[in-house]
C-alpha cells in the first residue's frame, strides 16, 4: 500500500563534493540547508546580509557586492536605539553606526569573493510580496519596524520576478561561468499576507523560475516537497508556519540525493563520526581505553584534514 506520493527527482550533473565552494542566499531554506552544510564542514558562505525574502533584495546584494558598492552614513538610519540598513536583515543592526557600516562593507567584499569562487550558488526565494520605501521608491530587504505608512506593499508580477532572476543569473555568470545556480522556493508560508495571497506569491516565484531554467540554472522543489510529500501539520513547528526539524531533515535528504556526490556522503559520515567522538564524555578521562580512543580520534582528524585543509574541528 502506498501512503505517500513521491516527487520524482533526477540526479544533477555537477555534483557537490568537499572541494566545492557554496554560496547560499535568500530565505529560510538557505539558512536551514546552509547550517547543515556548515555542520558537515563544507566550504560555505551563507547570507552575509542575513535572511533576504524578496528576489529584488537578493539581486541588490549580488549587484552591489559585484560593483564594489561602498556603504556609508547615507545608507544607514537610527531607530529604536539601533542603527539599521534597509538592504540588510536586522541581525546586522547594531547600537554603533560605524560598526554597522564596517560590517556592511566587509560582508559585501566577502560576498563578492565568494560569488567569484563559487561552484554552486543556491538562491532561495521567500515571497513575491515586498515593501517599497516611499521616500526612495526602492524595495527594501527589511522594514526594521519603521512605521508602516513609510512603505507601500507590492506584489511582483511574474514578469517582474523573472526579470529580477534573469538579472541575478546574468550578474553571476558575467563573473563566474563555472557556477551552477540552484533556485528554490522557501516552504515557509507568509500567512500574514493571507492564505490566498501567500499561494499567489509562491505561484509567481515558481512560474518565473521555470521561465528562466537553462543548463546553468536548475530548480530544486523544496516547496513542493513540503506541500506534497510532507502534507501533514506534524511536520510544522508550533506556529504551523515553519517546517520542523523532521521536515528539514527530510528535505535535506532529498536534496542530498540530487546534488551530493557519493564521495561527499562518505566524507560526511567520517566528519559526523569525529564530531560524535569529540562530544563523547568518558566515565574515566585518565583510563587507558579513553586515551586510546582520543589517539584514534586524532588520527582520523589528521587523515581528513590532510585531504581537506578547510576542515576544522
Amino acid at each position: 500500500m502506498k501512503l505517500q506520493t513521491k516527487i520524482p527527482l533526477k540526479q544533477a550533473s555537477n555534483l557537490i563534493d568537499y572541494d566545492s565552494r557554496l554560496v547560499l542566499l535568500g530565505s529560510c531554506f538557505s539558512e536551514n540547508i546552509g547550517t547543515i552544510f556548515s555542520e558537515f564542514q563544507f566550504q560555505t558562505v551563507q547570507n552575509p546580509f542575513g535572511i533576504l525574502f524578496h528576489p529584488e533584495a537578493i539581486e541588490r546584494f549580488i549587484q552591489r557586492s559585484l560593483d564594489d558598492y561602498h556603504y556609508d552614513a547615507k545608507d544607514v538610519f537610527f531607530h529604536n536605539e539601533r542603527w539599521h540598513c534597509l538592504d540588510a536583515h536586522s541581525r546586522l543592526s547594531t547600537p554603533v553606526k560605524e560598526v554597522l557600516i564596517e560590517n556592511l562593507n566587509s560582508k559585501s567584499v566577502s560576498g563578492k569573493a565568494a560569488i567569484l569562487e563559487a561552484t554552486h550558488i543556491i538562491l532561495t526565494l521567500g515571497t513575491a510580496r515586498g515593501y517599497r520605501f516611499n521616500e526612495t521608491n526602492r524595495l527594501v530587504a527589511n522594514c526594521h519596524k519603521l512605521p508602516q505608512d513609510q512603505f507601500s506593499k507590492i506584489l511582483f508580477e511574474v514578469k517582474e520576478v523573472k526579470q529580477s532572476l534573469t538579472n541575478m543569473v546574468n550578474l553571476i555568470l558575467s563573473v563566474n561561468q563555472k557556477a551552477s545556480i540552484i533556485f528554490t522556493v522557501s516552504p515557509v508560508r507568509h500567512l500574514k499576507d493571507g492564505f490566498v495571497e501567500n499561494m499567489q506569491s509562491k505561484a509567481h516565484l515558481i512560474a518565473a523560475i521555470h521561465q528562466i531554467k537553462t543548463e546553468e540554472v536548475s530548480y530544486f522543489p523544496a516547496y513542493e516537497l513540503m506541500m506534497d510529500e510532507l502534507r501533514d501539520y506534524r511536520f510544522y513547528e508550533e506556529d504551523m508556519i515553519h517546517p520542523n526539524k523532521t521536515a528539514i531533515a527530510y528535505i535535506w535528504d532529498r536534496f542530498k540525493s540530487v546534488w551530493l556526490s557519493p564521495e561527499a556522503e562518505k566524507t560526511m559520515e567520517a566528519v559526523s563520526k569525529i564530531q560524535r567522538g569529540l562530544q563523547h564524555k568518558p566515565f574515566n578521562a585518565d583510563s587507558i581505553a579513553h586515551k586510546a580512543f582520543l589517539q584514534k580520534l586524532e588520527t582520523q582528524k589528521a587523515i581528513l584534514q590532510r585531504r581537506y585543509q578547510h576542515i576544522k574541528f
